[in-house]
């Protein structure tokens, strides 16, 4: 795009895919307003493994394959609608009162944060569940499937996540970076959203 000035809405797990909002120019000023919307996520649940993060990528910690029934797995789920105390993990990034995780993490302390889960929408059997949530900001999915593991007893582990949507703008309407390569720089500019549409609720004036 030949532009100085580059920004993102939230960075993904590396091992996530999906939708990342990029701000450009002047709509970088934005990017506090774009990471406090809520998001929805795609994401992918096995029972009975517990991993040292909380995702499929880590080393795995323990194994029962003693898996409850269909039933309790989506009731478990669905219990972490409303408000949500999470912990999250504490080698992580993000920042509580101005101090990033992993040096309170140094300090010895652990922090939980008060979240909200819109909806959890569960299918699934057998050890494997997908799942649609949407969530506010801040949430870690690979700690709430944790929780749900928890609950239910067996131990549980994200084995997928992708992010559908995040404020006004989701996957349907996202260019992957091959995408935009293979355009001229006249079509890479026409893909351009005016930064008036992270604000739609506002009035006019």
């Amino acid at each position: 795009l030949q532009m100085k000035r580059l920004g993102h809405g939230g960075t993904l797990d590396p091992m996530a895919t999906g939708l990342l909002i990029v701000l450009v120019g002047k709509a970088v000023k934005a990017s506090d307003y774009v990471t406090a919307q809520d998001k929805v996520y795609d994401a992918e649940m096995k029972l009975g493994i517990v991993t040292d993060t909380a995702d499929i990528t880590g080393k795995i910690l323990s194994r029962n394959d003693d898996i409850p029934q269909r039933d309790e797995v989506v009731s478990a789920a669905k219990s972490f609608v409303g408000k949500y105390m999470q912990t999250p993990p504490m080698y992580s990034a993000i920042k509580v009162d101005g101090k990033k995780l992993y040096e309170l993490a140094r300090e010895g302390k652990t922090v939980e944060l008060e979240l909200y889960i819109s909806s959890i929408d569960i299918d699934g059997d057998d050890d494997t569940y997908k799942m649609r949530i949407a969530c506010s900001k801040g949430t870690y999915i690979r700690t709430l499937c944790e929780d749900i593991g928890k609950k239910l007893g067996c131990g549980a582990t994200m084995s997928a996540l992708c992010r559908y949507s995040s404020g006004g703008f989701n996957l349907d309407g996202a260019v992957t970076p091959e995408e935009l390569e293979a355009l001229s720089s006249e079509e890479r500019t026409a893909k351009l959203i005016p930064a008036e549409e992270l604000f739609p609720e506002l009035e006019k004036i």
